[in-house]
């Protein structure tokens, strides 16, 4: 799938999320929301993901999570 396709099926997913509850929700429920829309669209996609930050010259190992990644195979 190309980028540009995915996106804008992402894009479209997230719209729908905004859409539909409205405003108010926290955003742990946003996510949730989120990854129902993706599932349906048969998006792969993994949450909370552990990964690193660089932080000047080094390499901390300090558990910051992405939201979601997905992949494009």
């Amino acid at each position: 799938m190309e980028f540009d396709e995915l996106s804008g099926r992402v894009i479209g997913r997230a719209i729908a999320v905004h859409r539909h509850p409205g405003p108010g929700l926290l955003e742990s429920a946003y996510k949730q929301c989120l990854a129902h829309e993706l599932k349906c669209d048969g998006i792969v996609f993994h949450q909370q993901n552990p990964g690193p930050v660089q932080y000047k010259d080094i390499r901390l190992e300090c558990g910051c999570r992405s939201a979601f990644w997905w992949r494009t195979s």
